[in-house]
Formats: C-alpha cells, sequence, structure tokens
C-alpha cells in the first residue's frame, strides 16, 4: 500500500481497516501444476487467487480501487457504491463496501449464476438485475450512471479505473515474479482471460518490466471472440469474462497474439481440475489452463508459463459446471490427465503494501 501521510480523506480508523483487510487479500498460493498432455509430461503454473477473502481475484482491485478512492477524496463514507458487473467484482464490492461501513448496490445481467445473486445480497448488497431489453451489460453501465447523478454515489467504473489494472501490477504480477523467483524459476509468458482487463495489463506491466521478452497473452471464447473482432459477437459460457465489449483499460498493441478457448472445453477442464486434483474452480479457470497449455506447447518443454485460478467453483452450482459436457474433436482438454502440483514459496505479505 501507499503511504497515507498525504491523504486528506482518509481517515486513522479507515486505514486501519484497510490494513486489515490486506491480510485477507493476496499473497495467494501458487501452484506448478503437473499433468501429461498427449502422452508427454508437462507443467503450468497458477496463481490460487480462489484463496482471497470473498473467493476470486476480483477482491485485489476491489480493495485498491476503494483505497485510492479515499487517498484521493472521491468517496464519503456515507456514498453508496454503485457498479455494474458480471458477477465476482459485484460480491467482492459487497464484502468490502460493507466491511468499509458502505450501503453498496449492484447491477448485474439478469442471465449470470443464481449463486451470485444470492451471495451478494447475502453480504446485504442491493442487486439491480437488467435484462436484455434493458440494454444488458451496457444497459446496467448507463443505470449506474443515472444513479449517480443524483448524489451521494460513489462508481468503481472497474472497466475503465487505471486502478484496477494497477492493483495487479502492485501485487499480482509481483508476486507470480518472486514466487517463481524464490523457487529458482523464471516466467516465460502468462495468460489470463479478460473480462475488466485489469489482470491481463496490470501483470504485463510488472512482467515486462522485469523482463521485455516475456509473452503476455489475452485469452478470449472462441464462441464469442470480442477481442480479436473488435465488437459483440455469439454468445458463450464462461461468465466473467468477454462481456459486451472491449474495456478501455485493455491496450492490444502491448500484448502478444489472442488465445482462445472454447466454453465446452473449459468447462471439461474444470471438472477434471476438481476430480483429479481437488482443485474446485470456475470455468474461467478452466479456460485460462487452456491458454496455458497452449501457449507452453507453442515455446516449448523447458518454458515456465503462468496463468490464474480465478475463482471458486462455488457460484456455478447450478450452470453447465455441475453437468456432463459433451467432448468435441478440437477439445484439449480429454488429452491432458492430471498428476499432481508442488506448491511455490508464500512471500512477505507485507512487502507489498508498505
Amino acid at each position: 500500500m501507499i503511504s497515507t501521510e498525504e491523504s486528506t480523506c482518509l481517515s486513522v480508523d479507515l486505514d486501519k481497516k484497510f490494513k486489515s483487510l490486506w491480510h485477507l487479500v493476496g499473497n495467494t498460493p501458487m501452484l506448478e501444476l503437473q499433468y501429461m498432455y498427449k502422452n508427454r509430461p508437462g507443467s503450468i503454473f497458477v496463481k490460487c487467487e480462489h484463496y482471497n477473502l470473498t473467493g476470486s481475484v476480483k477482491d485485489r482491485m476491489a480493495l485498491h480501487i476503494l483505497y485510492q478512492a479515499y487517498r484521493n477524496c472521491k468517496i464519503k463514507p456515507t456514498d453508496r457504491i454503485v457498479e455494474t458487473t458480471s458477477g465476482n467484482t459485484g460480491i467482492s464490492f459487497a464484502a468490502l463496501g460493507k466491511a468499509l461501513g458502505h450501503e453498496v448496490t449492484i447491477i448485474m445481467p439478469e442471465w449470470l449464476s443464481q449463486e451470485r445473486i444470492d451471495i451478494m445480497r447475502s453480504l446485504g448488497a442491493e442487486v439491480i438485475l437488467v435484462g436484455k431489453e434493458e440494454g444488458g451489460f451496457l444497459g446496467g453501465i448507463k443505470l449506474s450512471y443515472e444513479m449517480a447523478a443524483s448524489g451521494r454515489v460513489f462508481l468503481p467504473e472497474q472497466f475503465n479505473n487505471y486502478f484496477n489494472s494497477e492493483a495487479h501490477e502492485l501485487t499480482t504480477g509481483r508476486e507470480i515474479w518472486e514466487q517463481l523467483e524464490s523457487a529458482g524459476k523464471t516466467c516465460d509468458a502468462f495468460v489470463a482471460g479478460v473480462g475488466t482487463g485489469g489482470t491481463i495489463m496490470g501483470v504485463g506491466r510488472y512482467l515486462k518490466k522485469r523482463d521485455a521478452g516475456i509473452w503476455v497473452h489475452p485469452l478470449e471464447p472462441e464462441e464469442s471472440p470480442t477481442l480479436t473482432t473488435g465488437f459483440k459477437v455469439g454468445s458463450h459460457r464462461i461468465q466473467g469474462i468477454s462481456d459486451e465489449f472491449i474495456p478501455s483499460i485493455m491496450q492490444l498493441n502491448q500484448l502478444n497474439s489472442i488465445i482462445q478457448a472454447s466454453d465446452g472445453d473449459s468447462i471439461l477442464m474444470a471438472q477434471k481440475l476438481s476430480e483429479q486434483l481437488g482443485l474446485a474452480v470456475g470455468i474461467s479457470s478452466g479456460a485460462n489452463v487452456i491458454g496455458a497449455i497452449k501457449i507452453r506447447e507453442e515455446l516449448g518443454r523447458k518454458s515456465n508459463v503462468v496463468t490464474i485460478l480465478c475463482d471458486s467453483n462455488k457460484k456455478y452450482l447450478s450452470t453447465d459446471l455441475t453437468k456432463k459436457e459433451p467432448v468435441k474433436e478440437h477439445y484439449i482438454s480429454p488429452l491432458v490427465t492430471f498428476t499432481g502440483y508442488e506448491p511455490m514459496p508464500r512471500l512477505n505479505r507485507m512487502s507489498f503494501y508498505q
């Protein structure tokens, strides 16, 4: 965290709350996943972000955005937090907002999993569902601006907020580098699905500062290649990535090639992570693992490719994640068998936030 000496809006009590919350966010475990693919041994590295406070990677950016909002006098203790989200971000702001004493309203498309809605409501948040006839995701963002016009509202604006990606540059990227370094390894590539773009841009910035030759690949659903086409096309089942537009945070010219993963293949891979390794993760985690395996195949057997296990499976128990998924010819998950994992060393948490 940044020193609060120059702050005019962050009280001593709030500063203590933020420092306490950072003990529950970040410094997540990192594993080397070992597998057989096409009868050849391989391994990739994964950051287990389902170990964060609310069970997802979004806790990092939500906490950093709120901290910076107080530092820069963009939020008052009496403000209501209002955000449009596909789920995990809303859960993060609901929990962290309540911990800091705020009322929270979350706007989200009505077609996302019921578990997301139930979790946010259990955290005391108001949930407003937006249908396709009301504009879907973009309609929800418009509604948030209308609510903010009346005053006493703080909009995190995760898709446009620089502090989203900065959170991952300051924490996630640094943790990846130092955990690998502590095991005598370096990073050759990083792959992550794109929702807001904060994770891929922030981690990518940090890693490329350490080594400009590191590959940084954004990932999108094969069925809905928004990054590739530049506009919303098709539909997919990987909740949390590839919404209805390319966020302003995304700077594709600073990244390497776009990787794609089919939603069915991602479901099968997430099921395998759970059934074979006991890593109960969501569908986007399966997609990320597919992307990482693809890049490792391209870079070579000695390469170190890193990705994110974004969240747990608890938000997907009513979705196709718990159902039998048909296999298609081009899927890679049927060719993968996980054989185990090795943990990387944990780091000194406070070194990241002083």
